[in-house]
């Protein structure tokens, strides 16, 4: 059962924009904090961005003012949309949902979808 389902990903020249979708059950969209990874080749996995399920939005400093996480709430869809692109910004971007419940913590992650910049 595929909890979690990413689209969009693609190459781009440098200064260019994309949108990734990420297409999650009811429940995980609706309980779950739900966030963009991603992974460069030989480098550890790092945190984008969050949305909680109040919708309230983070960013880690390199993607501050290009990247903006949003949900369309009626087809339980996160949305990663990334502007002003970077060659830094190529990696396997991951959707993530995560939350504490009353049988422990639980996580989930997307299938990854590729990211690539390049001239």
């Amino acid at each position: 059962q595929v909890q979690l389902a990413e689209s969009g990903g693609g190459e781009v020249q440098p200064g260019g924009s994309l949108r990734l979708s990420c297409a999650a059950s009811d429940v995980i969209f609706r309980f779950y904090t739900m966030a963009w990874y991603r992974q460069a080749p030989g480098k550890q996995r790092e945190l984008v961005a969050t949305m909680t399920s109040g919708g309230t939005e983070t960013y880690t400093g390199s993607v501050r003012g290009r990247f903006t996480i949003s949900r369309d709430t009626a087809k339980n869809t996160l949305f990663l949309e990334m502007a002003s692109l970077k060659p830094e910004d190529t990696a396997i971007y991951y959707c993530n949902a995560d939350a504490m419940t009353k049988l422990g913590r639980s996580t989930f992650w997307g299938q990854g979808t590729q990211v690539t910049v390049s001239s």
